[in-house]
């Protein structure tokens, strides 16, 4: 086959595989259409490997190994994603973002080592998606070993932020001095250099945040992700890498704006402030007590309610009960009760953490609404089921202002007539701050695991008729 045909068959197989990702990403964003949406932008992934494996001209012992990695990387996130839980969800993307960011490095390090002739362009786009990977992959490591619990602590000192500053301006440095061929007879030191002050930057920025940002840190590297991709396209005159990475990197870039917004709090105080750990976050001590309530007097209050609004966090995802919560809704709405849940933004460990727990358990879209969509029918509801979430319905955020979560938009759970309150204990959330709904007049502890607990609840409702 002539060169230009296989050039115009590959960009053309391209541009479909493109085309492919973006209608992919337009459909993940709705909870109806997002499995197609998977779909659709897996076949486009299959296309743009198959054009590269057909024409990319390499012999046959390298084609080969290309696709036993392949296989063997397909066999390795088949397995995995079908034995992970739903609360390990987080740490497991937060590790194959890392992936990805690591696999771009990866291309940007074979560039800079081989020494072939490149443009000066070339050259700065391969050695700025070389270290915007390089960070990604070693932020998403410590990401991961945060979430997964590998790494308890978060690692603050005094001038922490200009030790990142020196680490960052050494990196840039060196890759100035890469780039422009000072020091060439020393290349490959240099380009070694180079990237270990990259993966060193992104250790060094992950440690200091917070077991509460992780959400919002896990986002912005899959941002960082998809731009070091598209750099790295254009290394390689690859199109679909250009528009997948420009794709991704721009989703990911919204997304981690509209959890900071969701939050009340800019990405750089994400990145640079210390809120998100326990030992720092405490936003003063909350007056009153929490008052207790057996699951048999709960169960009658929810069996004659009009109106029930569910507001599921972490611990019913930790506890897995949204099997149970589903089987309690089922109930209640046989007994005439009309029932909704409320998801906040950041809910849980991850974006959308909530809707996939719920829509697991069979749960339909229809009675799932986020906070812009369900805060003003709080009012009216008799009961507000609160399971397993803390900060996202913390009344602190819109009443004091001491409180790290100060103006934090928050579901109006405070606003029902009565609140149920599903806990472990009485100790504090994730953030480390108190939570003033707890101890409020139409408040009701339901101390005990979730998944008990709801259970509790199905046979109270079925006993009140």
């Amino acid at each position: 086959m002539p060169a230009s045909t296989i050039q115009t068959v590959t960009q053309l197989s391209y541009l479909i595989a493109a085309a492919l990702f973006i209608l992919g990403l337009k459909r993940m964003s709705s909870p109806v259409t997002a499995v197609s949406g998977v779909r659709w932008a897996g076949i486009g992934m299959v296309l743009a490997t198959a054009a590269t494996l057909a024409f990319m001209g390499a012999s046959p012992l390298n084609l080969m190994l290309v696709i036993a990695a392949i296989a063997l990387g397909s066999i390795v996130a088949w397995i995995s994603g079908k034995r992970v839980a739903m609360t390990d969800m987080p740490q497991m993307i937060a590790l194959y973002n890392g992936m990805g960011g690591g696999a771009a490095a990866a291309i940007a390090a074979v560039e800079l080592y081989s020494g072939n002739e490149h443009n000066l362009v070339h050259l700065i786009m391969a050695a700025v998606g070389g270290f915007i990977g390089a960070v990604s992959f070693s932020g998403s490591l410590i990401a991961f070993a945060k979430l997964q619990g590998l790494i308890t602590k978060s690692v603050r000192f005094g001038g922490q932020k200009f030790l990142n500053l020196a680490i960052l301006l050494i990196a840039a440095g060196f890759g100035f001095m890469v780039v422009s061929g000072t020091g060439a007879q020393s290349g490959l030191p240099l380009v070694s250099l180079f990237f270990a002050f990259a993966l060193i930057l992104g250790v060094a920025m992950t440690l200091p945040i917070g077991g509460a940002d992780m959400p919002v840190v896990i986002s912005l590297y899959n941002a960082l992700t998809g731009l070091a991709v598209g750099f790295e396209g254009f290394v390689l005159d690859n199109a679909a890498m250009i528009i997948a990475g420009t794709v991704v990197g721009s989703a990911g870039t919204l997304l981690t704006q509209l959890m900071a917004k969701a939050m009340n709090r800019s990405l750089g105080n994400v990145l640079f402030s210390n809120f998100g750990e326990s030992s720092s976050a405490s936003g003063g001590a909350v007056t009153g007590s929490q008052k207790a309530i057996e699951a048999s007097d709960a169960g009658v209050m929810m069996a004659y309610s009009q109106k029930i609004i569910v507001v599921p966090g972490y611990g019913l995802a930790v506890a897995q009960a949204q099997h149970k919560v589903w089987e309690l809704t089922q109930l209640l709405i046989d007994h005439g009760v009309k029932v909704r849940f409320a998801i906040h933004p950041v809910a849980g460990r991850m974006p959308g953490h909530m809707n996939v727990l719920l829509a697991e358990a069979g749960v339909p879209y229809d009675l799932i609404s986020d906070l812009d969509e369900i805060n003003a029918e709080f009012e009216t509801a008799d009961v507000a089921l609160i399971i397993g979430a803390n900060d996202v319905v913390n009344p602190d955020a819109r009443t004091n202002k001491s409180s790290p979560i100060y103006g934090m938009p928050i579901l109006n759970a405070d606003k029902a007539k009565n609140v149920i309150v599903i806990k472990r204990g009485q100790g504090q959330g994730f953030s480390g701050i108190d939570n003033a709904l707890f101890v409020l007049d139409q408040t009701r502890m339901l101390y005990g695991d979730a998944q008990a607990a709801v259970s509790q609840l199905i046979q109270a409702v079925k006993a009140a008729g």
